[in-house]
């Protein structure tokens, strides 16, 4: 680490720290005397919109800081709060929230002397699209909690354990679809705008193991949704690990793929075509590196890097520890292209050209290196310093760690930054977002205390099926 660096780190911690939690106690929601949750920003230089409210995947990093300084109560009242606003009709109106969802967001809103927590589900959303990551950060905040409290009690009441199925239903009911992986349309999560992560997308994924695992955990042990949701966690870690996974090895068994192979002897399953493989990947993937893809579909291999699913691939023991090592000599090598001069990229490389037209729909916000499209976003700090804890390489968080110490309280704790390398305050970011604020004292906290990692990481509980090729776990469904 550069000296000059390590010294200003150092005699600035104790100030930044301090402005931190500071900002983070002054976004808490109250509700009927209660903390609740944490706005998504406090920018009061910009119209409010829907940034007043509280965002399940915002509160989730919210809660991670929190839980990590012994701050429980808080988060309690989230789950329970939020479970009650859990979607809890069946309804066949398209336009009404599908049974089990959980809100995208909520607010207190104040009305004739009385308050209530109005959710929003989508409805309200740029392109009206519902979150189907809610419910998924949902339970491992739920988790989290349990693990931080020792409070299994909260989990095992009859309501939570029906929100949790509730949940389950969601991912797990019967549907058109032939893959372990969940299928979601654009801007249906983090990346909430068109981006071209509509299929199949590693966030999702990442996410989808991780609430699985986080089940069956919180369910009691005789639940008959148990045996089910380690069923599809089997199914799931073999998809993920063994087809969305690319290191130098793999990319020149993509390079010589035969397509158009029929029958279950096929080697290219997706039918991916190797003039689909960018130029940009032959010089940029180290030898000793490797990454799961953005998305994976039928004719479809997105090679963008994407940090989040990366990160809690690592993080949750999705990857394995030969993989998690990969994408951290990956993240290494190519530091200056992933972290830069702000921690760090959501996606690398940018859309741009003809490409940022058509997949992004000429987005005015996702211009290249700007937001979701190559965007530099700190909350993801977090996620960075749990992973480099995980594989024993916590010198690189603290290396990020030191580069955002020099910017983000100065900054004003931006929602993203902007270019190639991370070096300009984002053009329409909000300052005092929750979440950088947050994810940077997450991340300081995992430093501090690698204790801590047990709130988000799990153990490689793979089961036995993820050994075996699809064609023996097609014979032994029949």
């Amino acid at each position: 680490m550069d000296n000059l660096k390590e010294k200003f780190y150092m005699v600035s911690e104790g100030n930044l720290i301090d402005a931190a939690w500071q900002a983070l106690e002054d976004s808490i929601i109250d509700y009927q005397g209660h903390p609740v949750g944490t706005v998504a920003s406090k920018d009061s230089d910009m119209e409010a919109l829907n940034y007043d409210q509280c965002f399940t995947r915002d509160f989730a990093v919210s809660a991670m800081a929190l839980l990590m300084r012994g701050k429980g109560e808080i988060v309690r009242n989230f789950l329970i709060e939020t479970l009650g606003l859990q979607s809890r009709e069946k309804h066949m109106d398209c336009f009404k929230a599908g049974l089990g969802l959980m809100p995208a967001s909520f607010k207190v809103i104040h009305k004739k002397e009385q308050e209530y927590l109005g959710a929003d589900f989508g409805e309200h959303a740029i392109a009206r699209v519902a979150p189907v990551d809610s419910g998924l950060w949902w339970l491992l905040v739920l988790r989290a909690y349990v693990k931080a409290t020792g409070d299994q009690a909260l989990a095992h009441q009859t309501r939570f354990q029906r929100g949790i199925k509730l949940v389950l239903d969601l991912c797990l009911t019967k549907r058109f679809d032939l893959f372990p992986t969940m299928l979601v349309p654009d801007g249906a999560f983090m990346i909430d705008r068109r981006m071209g992560v509509d299929g199949y997308p590693l966030d999702i994924q990442a996410l989808f193991y991780t609430a699985l695992q986080a089940a069956s955990e919180l369910l009691l042990p005789e639940d008959d949704y148990v045996p089910v949701v380690k069923e599809r966690l089997g199914h799931l870690t073999y998809h993920i690990r063994n087809y969305y996974w690319l290191n130098l090895d793999r990319l020149k068994e993509i390079y010589r793929y035969n397509v158009e192979e029929f029958g279950e002897s096929a080697i290219n399953k997706f039918n991916i075509y190797a003039d689909t493989i960018p130029d940009w990947l032959m010089q940029w993937l180290p030898d000793s590196g490797g990454y799961f893809v953005g998305n994976l579909g039928p004719g479809r291999m997105d090679f963008r890097f994407f940090a989040q699913g990366n990160l809690m691939a690592i993080i949750t023991s999705l990857a394995t520890e030969e993989q998690s090592q990969a994408i951290m000599n990956l993240i290494e090598q190519q530091w200056q292209d992933l972290v830069g001069e702000m921690p760090m990229k959501v996606c690398f490389p940018a859309l741009e050209g003809r490409d940022w037209q058509i997949i992004t729909g000429c987005d005015p916000k996702n211009t290249p290196w700007s937001y979701h499209n190559g965007g530099s976003w700190p909350f993801l700090l977090w996620e960075l310093a749990a992973a480099a804890q995980k594989t024993g390489k916590s010198e690189l968080a603290r290396q990020a760690l030191t580069i955002a110490s020099q910017c983000l309280l100065q900054d004003n704790w931006p929602e993203y930054y902007d270019g190639k390398d991370g070096r300009l305050i984002g053009k329409k970011a909000r300052k005092f977002q929750t979440w950088t604020i947050a994810g940077f004292l997450a991340a300081q906290q995992l430093i501090d205390n690698p204790d801590h990692l047990n709130l988000v990481s799990f153990e490689d509980t793979a089961v036995m099926i993820c050994s075996m090729d699809i064609a023996e776990i097609v014979a032994m469904n029949k």
